[in-house]
């Protein structure tokens, strides 16, 4: 044995583990509470019943989803409350590995909002599953205030309303009052 492998660290040699193909279990903590809980039980039982008939879709909740572009366990992973996603095969998993599923990332994904987890699912999480995932449809949701938060539709509302400033501007630049017109 080399003296250099010998005195590696236990930390420096898992970070070099690259996991080979198969199941990896899922890293989720423990749910907040049992409403929680009850919650995420609730939204996965109606997707299945209302797809009992399908097999291409996968839904579940506190999941790990490992996303490493150098496919490690130890980088880059989330954990959403629900998710689905579409055709893939109906199976049960450990966890969703990205690199295991031919790249694909949900479609779907709820966060169920506390005052513990609030601050990170409308912020670090949002970004990660609008910019790495590219997710179609994030969602929130309060159970304390019943808030639901679409998130892509609030995108493209500021978006319009982006182009309806840009719009405005012109108009004026051509000597028209945008106030005027309606």
């Amino acid at each position: 044995m080399s003296q250099s492998f010998a005195t590696a660290s236990q930390a420096d040699v898992t970070e070099s583990i690259i996991f080979p193909p198969g199941d990896i279990y899922s890293d989720e903590p423990p749910l907040e509470s049992d409403l929680h809980r009850e919650q995420i039980d609730l939204l996965i039982r109606l997707i299945k019943w209302w797809w009992r008939d399908r097999q291409d879709f996968y839904a579940t909740g506190n999941l790990t989803i490992y996303f490493s572009p150098n496919q490690k366990k130890s980088e880059e992973f989330r954990g959403p409350d629900f998710f689905v996603v579409l055709d893939t095969e109906k199976k049960d998993r450990k966890s969703w590995v990205v690199w295991q599923e031919n790249g694909k990332y949900p479609n779907v994904i709820i966060e169920m909002l506390s005052d513990s987890t609030a601050s990170v699912d409308k912020g670090l999480k949002k970004q990660i599953y609008q910019n790495t995932f590219r997710t179609p449809d994030y969602f929130w949701f309060d159970p304390n205030n019943l808030e639901l938060q679409l998130q892509q539709t609030n995108q493209q509302l500021e978006q319009e309303r982006q182009r309806a400033a840009i719009l405005a501007e012109r108009l004026r630049a051509a000597g028209i009052d945008p106030e005027q017109i309606f």
